[in-house]
């Protein structure tokens, strides 16, 4: 446990400056705190580890160093990089600071447990002055700029019945949750219509696959967002899962993908995914 300490005050020590200096910069061009926070949640990623011993920690900063380098960037392609797989091989060094948080605080340890089996969320701080030139060695650039809201209008026919969904809806409350849980890992935003918006736009499955692009537009203002993507979530037991069709529009053009054969979690991170790659102008989704 010392080792561990005096590692972490010497991570902390070294870039502990740049960081705030980079994070100060930020918020001068931006001209508000809160874009300065976001700027700060970009370059900051989390890991579930077991205790606090090096080995595990190792693993933790491969983990915390290809989440943040996704996040930044938006493109999660990059996981299948053989030079982000070299960079993880020593991840130690790019990590400007990090802490620890017991999940089970307030939990008495077990004698058989034994401290170091404790998992804990390992939470790392990396620098932009470090992190920005990385992304660039990998072909990639930072994603810098306010991430636009984007409105899912998502027409679900499952084994029973079909429906858009909606945020307030009753239909498939785990489907809404799973949305949210695939915009973290980009740090992305999605709001889904409520039922009544639905309602007053006449919007059912039938309807949304006809409704062109700037009808979507204006229904993705109706609810505080700017880009629509619309899509059509499909149960197949041919192709043993959910087939999903998106459409999302960008400034008048249209880009469309499918995945066949998952589950909606799946489908949803595919979405987030293909929207993120292509608003971050890192190619086709």
């Amino acid at each position: 446990m010392p080792r561990a300490i005096s590692q972490l005050k010497r991570h902390e020590r070294r870039s502990a400056k740049a960081w705030f200096v980079a994070i100060a910069l930020a918020a001068t061009g931006a001209g508000n705190k809160a874009e300065a926070t976001d700027l700060s949640r970009l370059y900051t990623s989390d890991a579930i580890v077991t205790g606090t011993g090096e080995e595990n920690r190792e693993l933790g900063f491969r983990e915390c160093l290809s989440e943040v380098l996704v996040k930044v960037s938006g493109d999660f392609s990059l996981v299948d990089s053989p030079a982000l797989a070299a960079l993880q091989r020593n991840a130690a060094p790019y990590v400007a600071s990090f802490t620890y948080r017991d999940r089970l605080e307030g939990v008495p340890i077990h004698d058989e447990q034994g401290t170091h089996d404790r998992p804990h969320d390992l939470t790392c701080r990396f620098d932009p002055a470090i992190i920005d030139p990385l992304l660039a060695k990998l072909g990639r650039k930072p994603w810098l700029s306010p991430r636009p809201v984007i409105a899912v209008l998502l027409a679900v026919h499952d084994q029973r019945r079909r429906f858009v969904l909606a945020g307030d809806g009753g239909e498939s409350p785990y489907m809404a949750q799973s949305l949210e849980a695939a915009t973290v890992p980009l740090a992305l935003t999605a709001r889904l219509p409520d039922v009544a918006t639905l309602t007053d736009d006449g919007l059912n499955f039938e309807r949304l696959s006809q409704r062109r692009p700037a009808e979507l537009s204006r229904l993705a203002t109706q609810i505080d967002a700017e880009i629509p993507l619309a899509g059509t979530l499909v149960w197949s037991d041919a192709a043993r899962g959910w087939i999903a069709d998106w459409r999302l529009i960008e400034n008048g053009s249209e880009h469309h993908w499918q995945i066949r054969g998952v589950s909606f979690d799946d489908a949803f991170r595919n979405a987030m995914r293909g929207a993120a790659r292509i608003l971050s102008g890192n190619g086709a989704p």
